[in-house]
């Protein structure tokens, strides 16, 4: 990390970090969407004046704000205004729900909701005040599309200056259960971005750009790279292939991703015409929120023509190890990369005890982008050991040079007769494979094993069929072992996605195909 940018990271909260960005390159872009952009500068002077408005709205140091608005550039308006008051927000994912908003509202007691109006045919105006029909304390809800509160600067309290308040609450995915409220602090967050500011080396003649939702968790992860390198992103208020790629081309993007099935996705679009290259600024994509294949990686540099570089990240902590553009092939390929200074990462058996190098165990985490826990207590009491670690969940090894690789989770270690198989290994066979545009295997509920084995997959267009045969055979071939080969298989038109980072909700497969 240069010295410039080293030294904003040490900013103790977001709107320290804004001004101090501000002071040096107020005329540089910070953010760009069609034909609008806005500067370091302006997001300093109308962050104020919206700050102001929202003051003058009854928006306190430590209102709770929930706010559920598209990828624009007024969102990140609202969400560093609120950060200069110092309230609590929450953003939500546009594409929820009255159940997940219901109970994001209902376990933040929200006093205010932002919403876009009507976006994209849906009325998320109406849904609120149904919602806010049902609270015995509703929220005040307000419209945040276009036009903004708007106020005189004269009025706020100075910004906050203590970065370790929580001030940021974020939802998980509830893929098994009711979402998690993750409890952020502004330096928690710009602990994450820092991270992965100092591991991709970008500088401030990059360009980079957002395809994944601004309420995303790695929306602010995302925004301290921009202010601590003074670069700016193109946001996307609706992502989709081939339609964005005009808005990566007229802005000379450099660096894009998101997750994995972004690189498909780019991958898709560039073998559509082979011999002319996809984004012609394009040198990087970068992403992480989900397991990567390493025939993903070496597909993307050799027919894309750039470097990949992969990260693990969770809502819990943005960022915890990114890849490193000057890392080797074979760890960019097969690893999470490494942590930075500050994160520990802790691999044990389950009983806690630490395992040594190249041995799989839970992963398990601690420093200062991990988060402070979560709105239920009984929740933070079961995520944490005796020593502060965070349990992720996750499980995988760390090699002799620090790199991380991820084995699966433990709900994915499948286990067939009394021996483990893990659903990653499997899945990154299957990405080889010519008929497989995207797999995800499971374990299935067996009277006789245990577990079955379970591969779901999702074919490109116009592959043949798979069978069983075909597939067992072809894993044989790669030298799967026996207890290993899926028992059963199913394909699907389209794996179940969130609509975040697009991850595959193995949840729902299990739910579906589980017959027992």
């Amino acid at each position: 990390m240069n010295e410039t940018a080293h030294a904003l990271g040490t900013s103790g909260t977001f709107w320290e970090l804004i001004e101090r960005r501000a002071a040096l390159t107020p005329d540089r872009p910070f953010l760009i969407q069609d034909d609008r952009a806005l500067t370091f500068g302006q997001l300093r002077a109308r962050g104020e004046r919206v700050a102001a408005g929202l003051y003058g709205m009854g928006v306190r140091p430590g209102s709770v704000v929930a706010w559920q608005l598209p990828t624009r550039l007024e969102t990140a308006l609202l969400s560093f205004a609120l950060a200069r008051i110092g309230a609590v927000q929450t953003p939500l994912i546009p594409f929820y729900r009255d159940r997940e908003i219901g109970f994001a509202l209902r376990e933040s007691k929200a006093e205010f909701f932002a919403v876009p109006g009507t976006w994209r045919g849906f009325d998320h105006a109406a849904m609120a005040g149904r919602l806010a029909a049902e609270l015995d304390r509703p929220p005040r809800v307000f419209e945040a599309y276009e036009t903004l509160p708007d106020g005189d600067p004269a009025i706020l309290p100075p910004p906050p200056s203590d970065g370790t308040s929580v001030r940021w609450i974020y939802w998980t995915s509830g893929t098994t259960s009711d979402p998690k409220g993750v409890l952020h602090t502004d330096r928690s967050l710009i602990a994450a971005g820092s991270c992965l500011a100092h591991a991709l080396r970008l500088s401030a003649a990059d360009i980079g750009s957002m395809a994944f939702p601004f309420a995303h968790v790695a929306g602010p992860d995302y925004s301290v790279m921009l202010l601590l390198y003074g670069f700016p992103a193109v946001l996307f208020e609706h992502f989709a292939m081939p339609d964005a790629l005009a808005g990566y081309r007229r802005h000379g993007v450099t660096v894009a991703g998101g997750s994995t099935a972004f690189y498909s996705m780019f991958l898709a679009e560039q073998r559509k015409d082979p011999g002319r290259k996809l984004i012609p600024t394009l040198r990087l994509l970068a992403g992480g929120g989900a397991p990567k294949p390493p025939e993903i990686y070496h597909a993307v540099v050799r027919e894309m023509g750039v470097q990949l570089t992969h990260g693990y990240g969770m809502t819990e902590v943005p960022m915890i190890t990114m890849g490193a553009p000057d890392d080797t092939v074979d760890h960019l390929a097969t690893t999470e990369g490494r942590p930075p200074e500050g994160m520990e990462i802790r691999i044990t058996d389950e009983d806690g005890k630490p395992l040594p190098y190249d041995t799989d165990g839970e992963v398990r985490l601690r420093g200062e982008a991990v988060c402070k826990g979560y709105l239920n207590p009984a929740a933070s009491a079961a995520a944490f050991d005796a020593e502060g670690f965070l349990l992720t969940g996750d499980v995988g090894h760390v090699g002799a040079s620090g790199h991380l690789v991820l084995t699966g989770r433990l709900k994915d270690i499948i286990i067939r007769k009394g021996e483990n198989v893990s659903a990653k290994e499997i899945e990154d066979l299957l990405a080889r494979h010519p008929g497989v545009g995207d797999a995800a295997v499971i374990g299935l509920p067996d009277e006789e094993r245990g577990e079955r084995v379970c591969a779901v997959i999702e074919q490109p267009p116009g592959a043949a069929p798979l069978t069983l045969p075909d597939l067992t055979s072809y894993l044989r071939a790669e030298g799967l072992s026996v207890h290993k080969l899926p028992e059963q298989l199913e394909l699907m038109d389209a794996l179940p996605r969130n609509e975040t980072l697009r991850k595959v909700l193995k949840y729902r497969l299990r739910d579906r195909f589980t017959t027992i």
